[in-house]
């Protein structure tokens, strides 16, 4: 780990280096996961059996889900001028309890983060083979699970008043008709529409037909091959966006899109052109999150005004010192960490960008 995570690890968190008149947005209503997990370690690579009993070690390793992730990202880069309101549920139970002293201590407005009585917090098992490769279980019956479309309601009011200066985000881990809620609402109240979707979900004709009221459509290259119905490392990522593209002009013509290929860069669509930008040479300590903190550093410059091949150049660069991290959020990452980690890195970044890193 870096000696720039390190020496903030016990700092101030440092906003982004902007003026209130710059904010083209000035709040975000998101729904999503909340919860946490484990990481395990299997001694051997072989594939886990289907009846087979493996020996492995715990890792000191902390895993958030989704909102939480993108959310927390927003908070810590944007700071007290922006508003972050998150809609979910977990359990009342010790990682519930945690999860919401957590988001309570980052700055989050907590009015629609309820507790369940009747089921427990999100909890992920993640898997990993020796050479890094691996899976996860993931609870389906958790209290994410039990958000309703009654606690979008609830937030209409805090939407509304945004209106056009607001942002709705619509993450994974919760009911599709719960997100679908969320993003009709926020159009009809003239908010800028985000979503991201699983692998497995891409396609259900919930998410089809959600995608007309999405202003930005965050992907990874297994979730754009899916949309494509194509094998991911048999189509070349250009040729995938370009597919992606076609789609997706059926739905919304004006959307945003935003594909993340990992070691291999991302590519992003404002409305008239393709832009590409290589990802940061960096020691990996854990790629979980990566995509969602991309997806947290799109929004934060599109929070800011910036031109959509700007925020790819900042979400860049905040996933890239996301993976420095053993934990899926990276708890140093803050103005500051991620001015002197740019200097490390030897890429390239627009004017724009470096005045939101300077001092």
């Amino acid at each position: 780990m870096g000696s720039w995570v390190l020496a903030n690890r016990f700092g101030m968190q440092k906003a982004l280096n902007y003026t209130s008149e710059q904010l083209r947005f000035r709040g975000i209503v998101g729904t999503g996961g909340i919860g946490t997990g484990w990481f395990f370690r299997l001694n051997g690579n072989h594939t886990l059996g289907r009846e087979e009993s493996r020996s492995g070690r715990l890792l000191d390793m902390h895993d958030y889900c989704k909102q939480h992730i993108i959310l927390h990202y927003i908070k810590v880069l944007l700071g007290s001028q922006f508003r972050v309101i998150p809609i979910g549920k977990v359990g009342k139970d010790d990682p519930g309890r945690i999860l919401i002293r957590e988001m309570e201590n980052t700055g989050f407005v907590m009015d629609f983060v309820r507790e369940d009585t009747e089921s427990s917090t999100l909890f992920s098992f993640c898997f990993l083979y020796p050479d890094g490769s691996g899976g996860n279980l993931t609870t389906d019956n958790s209290a994410s699970s039990r958000v309703s479309e009654d606690l979008i309601r609830e937030a209409e009011a805090e939407i509304k008043q945004m209106g056009e200066k607001g942002i709705v985000m619509a993450a994974p881990e919760v009911p599709i008709k719960v997100r679908k809620l969320l993003l009709e609402t926020g159009q009809k109240c003239g908010a800028f529409c985000a979503a991201s979707f699983t692998r497995e979900e891409i396609l259900n004709d919930q998410s089809l037909d959600m995608l007309r009221t999405i202003d930005l459509l965050a992907l990874n290259r297994e979730e754009a091959s899916a949309l494509c119905q194509k094998h991911p490392q048999e189509t070349p990522p250009e040729k995938l966006i370009e597919c992606c593209l076609n789609l997706l002009g059926n739905f919304n013509p004006n959307m945003y899109l935003s594909i993340t290929c990992g070691s291999e860069g991302s590519y992003c669509w404002d409305g008239s052109k393709i832009s590409f930008f290589p990802s940061c040479k960096v020691k990996v300590e854990n790629t979980a999150g990566a995509g969602d903190a991309f997806f947290s550093g799109l929004l934060c410059g599109i929070a800011l005004g910036c031109a959509l091949s700007d925020a790819q150049q900042l979400a860049t660069l905040i996933a890239s010192l996301s993976v420095t991290s053993k934990d899926t959020i990276h708890k140093g990452i803050n103005r500051d960490s991620l001015s002197k980690f740019f200097l490390h890195t030897g890429i390239s970044l627009s004017d724009t960008v470096q005045k939101l890193l300077n001092d």
